[in-house]
Protein backbone atom coordinates (compact mmCIF):
# COMPACT_ATOMS: atom_id res chain seq x y z
CA UNK A 1 0.00 0.00 0.00
CA UNK A 2 1.08 3.56 -1.00
CA UNK A 3 0.37 5.96 1.92
CA UNK A 4 0.20 9.40 2.17
CA UNK A 5 0.62 10.74 5.60
CA UNK A 6 -0.44 15.08 5.84
CA UNK A 7 1.57 15.34 9.05
CA UNK A 8 2.54 12.29 10.79
CA UNK A 9 5.03 13.60 13.06
CA UNK A 10 2.54 14.12 15.99
CA UNK A 11 0.35 11.81 18.52
CA UNK A 12 -2.43 10.24 16.01
CA UNK A 13 -0.28 10.74 12.66
CA UNK A 14 2.87 8.99 14.37
CA UNK A 15 0.45 5.97 15.49
CA UNK A 16 -0.77 5.44 11.98
CA UNK A 17 2.29 6.00 10.40
CA UNK A 18 4.49 3.42 12.88
CA UNK A 19 1.45 1.06 12.24
CA UNK A 20 2.09 1.11 8.05
CA UNK A 21 5.65 1.07 8.55
CA UNK A 22 4.76 -1.72 10.43
CA UNK A 23 2.90 -3.62 7.81
CA UNK A 24 5.93 -2.39 5.34
CA UNK A 25 4.05 0.20 3.61
CA UNK A 26 5.33 2.61 1.43
CA UNK A 27 4.58 5.44 3.42
CA UNK A 28 5.44 9.11 2.39
CA UNK A 29 4.83 12.30 5.09
CA UNK A 30 3.63 16.21 4.19
CA UNK A 31 4.66 17.85 7.43
CA UNK A 32 5.95 21.37 8.13
CA UNK A 33 9.64 19.94 9.50
CA UNK A 34 8.85 21.17 12.91
CA UNK A 35 9.08 18.15 14.24
CA UNK A 36 11.44 15.29 13.96
CA UNK A 37 9.18 12.72 11.66
CA UNK A 38 9.01 8.62 12.15
CA UNK A 39 12.14 7.30 10.15
CA UNK A 40 11.56 4.96 7.18
CA UNK A 41 9.13 7.12 5.55
CA UNK A 42 9.89 9.39 2.88
CA UNK A 43 9.57 12.63 4.34
CA UNK A 44 8.37 15.82 2.25
CA UNK A 45 8.27 19.49 4.11
CA UNK A 46 5.61 21.87 3.07
CA UNK A 47 3.23 23.57 4.52
CA UNK A 48 -0.33 23.37 3.39
CA UNK A 49 -1.48 26.50 4.84
CA UNK A 50 0.63 28.33 2.68
CA UNK A 51 0.02 29.09 -1.37
CA UNK A 52 2.32 26.49 -2.70
CA UNK A 53 2.34 24.09 0.48
CA UNK A 54 1.44 21.10 -1.38
CA UNK A 55 3.72 21.47 -4.44
CA UNK A 56 6.37 19.36 -2.90
CA UNK A 57 4.08 16.35 -3.62
CA UNK A 58 4.92 17.16 -7.13
CA UNK A 59 3.03 14.47 -9.12
CA UNK A 60 2.84 11.76 -7.16
CA UNK A 61 -0.09 8.94 -6.63
CA UNK A 62 -1.30 7.16 -3.33
CA UNK A 63 -3.39 4.05 -2.62
CA UNK A 64 -4.68 6.33 0.76
CA UNK A 65 -4.50 9.87 2.11
CA UNK A 66 -5.15 10.00 5.71
CA UNK A 67 -4.94 13.47 7.31
CA UNK A 68 -5.34 14.83 11.04
CA UNK A 69 -5.56 18.18 10.83
CA UNK A 70 -7.95 20.25 13.26
CA UNK A 71 -7.67 23.97 12.45
CA UNK A 72 -9.10 25.53 9.38
CA UNK A 73 -11.01 23.21 6.94
CA UNK A 74 -10.07 25.07 4.07
CA UNK A 75 -7.08 23.50 4.34
CA UNK A 76 -8.42 20.09 4.06
CA UNK A 77 -10.45 21.23 1.26
CA UNK A 78 -7.38 21.94 -1.07
CA UNK A 79 -5.58 19.13 0.31
CA UNK A 80 -8.05 16.95 -0.78
CA UNK A 81 -9.26 18.54 -4.01
CA UNK A 82 -5.59 18.19 -5.28
CA UNK A 83 -5.43 14.61 -4.49
CA UNK A 84 -8.90 13.29 -6.05
CA UNK A 85 -7.48 12.09 -9.12
CA UNK A 86 -4.16 10.90 -7.64
CA UNK A 87 -5.37 9.10 -4.53
CA UNK A 88 -8.02 6.32 -4.08
CA UNK A 89 -9.56 6.70 -0.85
CA UNK A 90 -9.18 9.50 1.81
CA UNK A 91 -8.98 8.98 5.47
CA UNK A 92 -9.87 12.07 7.84
CA UNK A 93 -9.81 11.82 11.54
CA UNK A 94 -12.25 13.64 12.74
CA UNK A 95 -14.46 14.17 16.22
CA UNK A 96 -17.55 13.46 18.18
CA UNK A 97 -17.25 16.89 18.25
CA UNK A 98 -19.37 17.32 14.67
CA UNK A 99 -22.63 15.97 16.40
CA UNK A 100 -25.02 19.44 17.40
CA UNK A 101 -25.81 19.88 21.01
CA UNK A 102 -27.84 18.38 22.76
CA UNK A 103 -26.24 14.78 21.35
CA UNK A 104 -28.51 11.84 20.79
CA UNK A 105 -26.17 9.29 21.32
CA UNK A 106 -29.41 6.21 20.25
CA UNK A 107 -28.71 8.14 16.84
CA UNK A 108 -25.21 6.95 16.43
CA UNK A 109 -23.33 7.95 13.05
CA UNK A 110 -27.00 9.24 11.85
CA UNK A 111 -27.27 12.21 14.44
CA UNK A 112 -27.62 15.84 13.83
CA UNK A 113 -24.38 17.34 12.84
CA UNK A 114 -22.91 21.04 13.27
CA UNK A 115 -23.59 23.71 10.75
CA UNK A 116 -19.64 23.84 8.81
CA UNK A 117 -18.22 24.26 5.03
CA UNK A 118 -15.30 23.49 3.22
CA UNK A 119 -14.45 26.48 2.61
CA UNK A 120 -14.41 28.05 6.13
CA UNK A 121 -10.87 29.82 7.96
CA UNK A 122 -9.89 30.04 11.44
CA UNK A 123 -13.45 28.51 13.20
CA UNK A 124 -13.77 26.73 16.03
CA UNK A 125 -12.09 23.07 16.21
CA UNK A 126 -15.88 21.09 16.34
CA UNK A 127 -16.97 23.21 13.49
CA UNK A 128 -13.35 22.88 11.97
CA UNK A 129 -13.85 19.34 11.87
CA UNK A 130 -17.95 19.47 10.44
CA UNK A 131 -15.53 21.42 7.70
CA UNK A 132 -12.94 19.11 7.14
CA UNK A 133 -15.53 16.43 6.83
CA UNK A 134 -17.58 18.24 4.36
CA UNK A 135 -14.01 19.29 2.27
CA UNK A 136 -12.84 15.52 2.07
CA UNK A 137 -16.92 14.52 0.86
CA UNK A 138 -17.05 16.87 -1.26
CA UNK A 139 -13.87 15.81 -2.93
CA UNK A 140 -13.31 12.36 -2.99
CA UNK A 141 -17.25 11.42 -2.36
CA UNK A 142 -18.92 9.43 -0.25
CA UNK A 143 -17.94 5.91 -1.69
CA UNK A 144 -14.04 6.51 -0.84
CA UNK A 145 -14.38 8.81 1.97
CA UNK A 146 -13.77 7.33 5.48
CA UNK A 147 -14.40 9.54 8.64
CA UNK A 148 -13.25 8.64 11.69
CA UNK A 149 -15.35 10.29 14.24
CA UNK A 150 -12.91 9.97 17.35
CA UNK A 151 -13.42 10.65 21.39
CA UNK A 152 -11.41 10.95 24.44
CA UNK A 153 -7.68 9.75 22.49
CA UNK A 154 -5.22 8.44 25.20
CA UNK A 155 -1.81 6.88 24.63
CA UNK A 156 2.34 6.72 24.37
CA UNK A 157 2.78 10.26 21.53
CA UNK A 158 -0.45 12.14 23.65
CA UNK A 159 1.08 15.52 23.50
CA UNK A 160 -2.36 17.45 25.11
CA UNK A 161 -1.58 16.72 28.09
CA UNK A 162 -4.62 14.41 29.91
CA UNK A 163 -3.52 11.05 30.68
CA UNK A 164 0.29 12.06 30.88
CA UNK A 165 -0.30 15.00 33.45
CA UNK A 166 -2.31 12.97 35.62
CA UNK A 167 1.32 10.29 35.21
CA UNK A 168 3.26 13.16 36.45
CA UNK A 169 0.98 14.29 39.33
CA UNK A 170 0.73 10.70 40.45
CA UNK A 171 4.41 9.99 40.29
CA UNK A 172 5.10 13.05 42.34
CA UNK A 173 3.51 10.78 44.96
CA UNK A 174 1.43 12.32 48.18
CA UNK A 175 -2.32 13.05 48.48
CA UNK A 176 -3.69 12.96 45.65
CA UNK A 177 -7.17 14.91 44.59
CA UNK A 178 -9.25 11.78 42.86
CA UNK A 179 -12.36 12.95 41.19
CA UNK A 180 -15.11 10.49 41.80
CA UNK A 181 -17.18 8.75 42.22
CA UNK A 182 -14.74 5.94 41.82
CA UNK A 183 -16.90 3.57 39.28
CA UNK A 184 -17.15 6.79 36.91
CA UNK A 185 -17.09 5.39 33.17
CA UNK A 186 -14.85 6.64 30.93
CA UNK A 187 -14.85 6.28 26.97
CA UNK A 188 -11.66 6.16 24.86
CA UNK A 189 -9.68 5.05 22.15
CA UNK A 190 -5.70 3.83 22.65
CA UNK A 191 -4.40 5.88 19.80
CA UNK A 192 -2.37 2.54 18.78
CA UNK A 193 -6.00 0.77 18.02
CA UNK A 194 -7.57 4.02 16.31
CA UNK A 195 -3.93 3.37 14.11
CA UNK A 196 -4.53 -0.43 13.61
CA UNK A 197 -8.00 -0.20 13.41
CA UNK A 198 -8.12 3.08 10.45
CA UNK A 199 -5.50 0.79 8.17
CA UNK A 200 -7.68 -1.91 8.39
CA UNK A 201 -10.68 -0.30 7.43
CA UNK A 202 -9.21 1.63 4.53
CA UNK A 203 -7.83 -1.69 3.33
CA UNK A 204 -10.97 -3.46 3.22
CA UNK A 205 -12.86 -0.38 1.45
CA UNK A 206 -14.96 0.74 4.04
CA UNK A 207 -16.42 4.19 3.98
CA UNK A 208 -18.46 6.85 5.60
CA UNK A 209 -18.68 7.83 9.29
CA UNK A 210 -17.55 5.70 12.07
CA UNK A 211 -17.69 6.83 15.67
CA UNK A 212 -14.25 5.11 17.18
CA UNK A 213 -14.04 5.10 20.65
CA UNK A 214 -14.37 2.44 22.90
CA UNK A 215 -17.42 1.00 24.33
CA UNK A 216 -19.02 3.30 27.44
CA UNK A 217 -17.43 2.08 30.44
CA UNK A 218 -14.82 0.11 28.84
CA UNK A 219 -12.75 2.21 31.93
CA UNK A 220 -13.85 3.88 35.10
CA UNK A 221 -11.77 6.89 36.59
CA UNK A 222 -11.05 4.47 39.33
CA UNK A 223 -9.06 2.04 37.30
CA UNK A 224 -7.32 4.71 35.07
CA UNK A 225 -5.81 6.32 38.16
CA UNK A 226 -5.06 3.22 40.39
CA UNK A 227 -3.17 2.01 36.48
CA UNK A 228 -1.34 5.45 37.09
CA UNK A 229 0.12 4.43 40.30
CA UNK A 230 0.84 1.00 39.71
CA UNK A 231 2.76 2.06 36.21
CA UNK A 232 4.89 4.71 38.22
CA UNK A 233 5.33 2.55 41.41
CA UNK A 234 4.45 6.00 43.32
CA UNK A 235 3.49 5.82 47.33
CA UNK A 236 0.69 8.22 45.89
CA UNK A 237 -2.67 8.03 48.12
CA UNK A 238 -6.12 8.79 46.01
CA UNK A 239 -8.19 10.75 47.54
CA UNK A 240 -11.42 10.15 46.17
CA UNK A 241 -13.85 13.35 46.45
CA UNK A 242 -17.00 13.92 45.88
CA UNK A 243 -18.02 15.95 42.23
CA UNK A 244 -19.95 18.38 44.85
CA UNK A 245 -16.88 19.26 46.79
CA UNK A 246 -15.05 19.49 43.47
CA UNK A 247 -17.42 21.83 42.16
CA UNK A 248 -17.77 24.18 45.73
CA UNK A 249 -13.61 24.60 45.69
CA UNK A 250 -14.52 26.06 42.19
CA UNK A 251 -11.86 23.39 40.22
CA UNK A 252 -13.06 22.89 36.62
CA UNK A 253 -13.91 19.70 35.25
CA UNK A 254 -11.71 18.39 31.98
CA UNK A 255 -9.29 21.49 32.10
CA UNK A 256 -7.91 21.49 35.82
CA UNK A 257 -9.10 17.67 36.21
CA UNK A 258 -8.16 16.11 32.92
CA UNK A 259 -10.64 13.21 31.48
CA UNK A 260 -12.67 13.79 34.31
CA UNK A 261 -16.63 15.36 34.04
CA UNK A 262 -18.74 14.48 36.81
CA UNK A 263 -22.12 12.77 36.34
CA UNK A 264 -24.52 14.86 34.33
CA UNK A 265 -24.44 16.54 31.02
CA UNK A 266 -20.80 16.91 30.14
CA UNK A 267 -20.22 13.71 31.19
CA UNK A 268 -22.74 12.10 28.96
CA UNK A 269 -21.58 14.29 25.87
CA UNK A 270 -18.16 12.75 26.28
CA UNK A 271 -18.54 9.32 27.25
CA UNK A 272 -21.81 7.88 25.81
CA UNK A 273 -21.22 7.40 22.35
CA UNK A 274 -22.58 4.55 20.43
CA UNK A 275 -19.91 2.48 18.92
CA UNK A 276 -21.48 -0.56 17.97
CA UNK A 277 -20.82 -0.12 14.22
CA UNK A 278 -16.99 0.07 14.27
CA UNK A 279 -17.04 -2.89 16.63
CA UNK A 280 -18.79 -4.60 13.93
CA UNK A 281 -16.26 -3.50 11.82
CA UNK A 282 -13.55 -5.31 13.90
CA UNK A 283 -12.51 -2.42 16.67
CA UNK A 284 -10.81 -3.83 19.28
CA UNK A 285 -9.64 -1.65 22.25
CA UNK A 286 -6.96 -2.49 24.95
CA UNK A 287 -7.12 -2.63 28.70
CA UNK A 288 -6.48 0.68 29.97
CA UNK A 289 -3.31 -0.73 32.05
CA UNK A 290 -1.98 -1.53 29.07
CA UNK A 291 -2.63 2.17 27.69
CA UNK A 292 -1.73 3.42 30.78
CA UNK A 293 1.69 1.33 31.52
CA UNK A 294 2.73 2.09 27.96
CA UNK A 295 2.04 5.69 28.39
CA UNK A 296 4.51 5.55 31.39
CA UNK A 297 7.31 3.91 29.89
CA UNK A 298 7.14 6.56 26.91
CA UNK A 299 7.36 9.73 29.26
CA UNK A 300 9.82 8.31 30.83
CA UNK A 301 12.05 7.44 27.60
CA UNK A 302 11.75 11.48 27.10
CA UNK A 303 12.67 12.07 30.45
CA UNK A 304 9.56 12.65 32.24
CA UNK A 305 8.98 15.90 30.39
CA UNK A 306 5.52 15.76 28.75
CA UNK A 307 5.33 17.27 25.35
CA UNK A 308 2.90 20.25 24.87
CA UNK A 309 0.97 21.35 21.40
CA UNK A 310 1.72 24.83 21.20
CA UNK A 311 -2.08 25.31 19.92
CA UNK A 312 -3.75 23.94 23.05
CA UNK A 313 -4.13 24.93 26.56
CA UNK A 314 -2.18 23.45 29.43
CA UNK A 315 -3.79 21.70 31.76
CA UNK A 316 -4.09 20.31 34.41
CA UNK A 317 -4.59 21.62 38.71
CA UNK A 318 -2.18 23.81 40.72
CA UNK A 319 -0.67 22.17 43.49
CA UNK A 320 -1.70 25.14 45.51
CA UNK A 321 -5.22 24.53 44.48
CA UNK A 322 -4.93 20.77 45.02
CA UNK A 323 -3.89 21.00 48.70
CA UNK A 324 -6.25 23.87 49.34
CA UNK A 325 -8.90 21.30 47.81
CA UNK A 326 -7.70 18.55 50.00
CA UNK A 327 -7.64 20.51 53.24
CA UNK A 328 -11.47 22.00 52.14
Amino acid sequence: MRLLMLGGSGFVGRAIVNEALSRDWDVTLLHRGNRRPPSGATVLQGDRTAPDGLAALGAGAWDLVVDTWSARPSAVRDAADALAKRADRYVYISSGSVYADPVDHKAAESGVLLDGSPDDGDVPYPQAKRGGELAVTGAFGEERSLLLRAGLILGPGEDVGRLTWWLDRIARGGPVLAPGPRDLPLQYIDTRDLAVWALEAAVRGLSGPYNLVSRPGHATMGELLEACVAATGSDAELRWTDPERIAAAGIAPWTELPIWAPPGELHEFLYGAETSKAFADGLRCRPVAETVADTWAWLKELGGVSPQRPDRPVLGLSPEAESAALRG
